[in-house]
């Protein structure tokens, strides 16, 4: 019975079927010789890493899982969980902070830690304190900051570790909201990597506040202590650190293009010492591995069969730009994927996830997306939904 059926619909069958393909990269570049990779140059100090902002993929690094002080760059934390509460709208931008006895003598100019220079038991708006202590890295700023989130730092700091779990830093421990030393007060530098690349995916406009070459409070006007922004146009942060216990450390991360690279360098001898370190590792990123838009958003990629719908076959693709990091000259060697339903009934909406496209080099997936529907497919009148149904059951058997 089913051999006369299937003979009867042959036609109808060849003609409507339109089975998954496999998604070809596009655009494709033109061909270049695999480059071979020289080590990359290893800074002076303690640890450090090299990771692609696009993957999260560490490119070099060492001892970047041992825990270290993070010194200031510990504000880059405080920085993120601002960030985080204004986005909930617990505070706003306009908020008045109080610059708190406290926070003026554990971090103001008495001490010996980099300072602001607000006013004591003086207000000022929630954002100029942040660029206090992005540009400054002013400790008053932080603690003054931290009490106005959360009611004391303390109960700051709580949050800090809560919101570091989400980013997945699970080797980071933060007790105070500036940096310096303190027992239980740790991080690595792949933690801080990762640190790093959350904030500029989420939090962009509070990230540009690192690019900052100066900023004035009252009379006091500060440099921002991050070098490589006075000598790369492309390094637009991230944070300096440094005290006894940690040595100079520096978070810098630079854009080329639709290229982005994240370095960390901690314990190291001098200012100039991490800098000059920093840049070397982010110009050997650059020069030795590449970023390609492998996908457009809202562009198809790959077709597959539906059954009880208007149309036969939705039209699939990725919501977002797919994009990966590859040693140079590898675009090649890339090998893009589709895994979607064996069956796909209507009605589907546009956007719908249907599936994922993984992209893999030597067998290691490097980048991967959900495959969307680029345009909706609506559901069929009775009849077609019927015909499709008996093929959904004999495809079945």
């Amino acid at each position: 019975m089913k051999f006369r059926f299937a003979l009867a619909a042959l036609a109808t069958t060849a003609m409507g079927l339109a089975f998954a393909q496999t998604p070809t990269p596009s655009p494709a570049p033109a061909a270049d010789a695999a480059v071979a990779i020289p080590p990359a140059p290893v800074p002076v100090g303690t640890a450090w890493v090299l990771i692609d902002y696009t993957t999260g993929q560490v490119l070099a690094g060492e001892n970047y899982n041992q825990r270290v002080e993070p010194a200031s760059i510990t504000k880059v934390m405080t920085s993120y969980v601002l960030a985080a509460e204004q986005k909930t709208g617990k505070i706003k931008s306009t908020d008045q902070v109080m610059m708190s006895e406290r926070a003026w003598r554990e971090g103001g100019a008495g001490t010996d830690g980099s300072y602001s220079g607000f006013a004591v038991n003086k207000t000022a708006p929630l954002i100029d304190m942040e660029k206090g202590m992005a540009v400054q890295s002013g400790n008053d700023a932080a603690i003054a900051l931290a009490e106005h989130t959360a009611g004391s730092e303390e109960a700051f700091a709580s949050l800090m570790n809560n919101y570091a779990a989400r980013i997945g830093m699970k080797n980071s421990h933060f007790v105070n909201a500036h940096g310096l030393s303190a027992p239980e007060h740790y991080s690595t530098a792949y933690d801080l990597a990762l640190l790093g690349r959350a904030f500029v995916r989420d939090y962009p406009e509070t990230y540009a506040y690192n690019k900052i070459k100066e900023f004035t409070v009252g009379t006091i006007t500060q440099p921002n202590r991050n070098l490589l922004l006075w000598r790369d146009p492309s390094v637009d942060g991230i944070k300096t650190g440094h005290h006894s216990g940690a040595g100079y450390c520096l978070m810098s991360s630079a854009k080329r293009g639709d290229q982005r690279l994240i370095a960390v360098v901690m314990g190291s001898t001098s200012e100039k010492q991490r800098a000059n370190d920093s840049m070397a590792l982010l110009n050997w990123g650059f020069r030795f591995y590449e970023t390609h838009r492998i996908y457009e958003a809202g562009k198809a990629i790959a077709q597959q069969r539906v059954w009880k719908g208007k149309s036969k076959e939705v039209q699939l693709g990725v919501a977002k730009p797919l994009l990966v990091s590859v040693p140079r000259g590898r675009y090649g060697d890339l090998k893009p994927t589709m895994d979607v339903p064996k069956q796909l009934v209507a009605p589907i909406a546009k956007g719908q996830a249907i599936g994922n496209v993984k992209v893999t080099l030597d067998g290691k997936v490097v980048a991967q997306s959900p495959l969307v529907a680029v345009e909706a497919v609506e559901e069929a009148g009775f009849f077609k939904r019927l015909w499709d149904s008996f093929w959904m059951w004999w495809e079945s058997e």
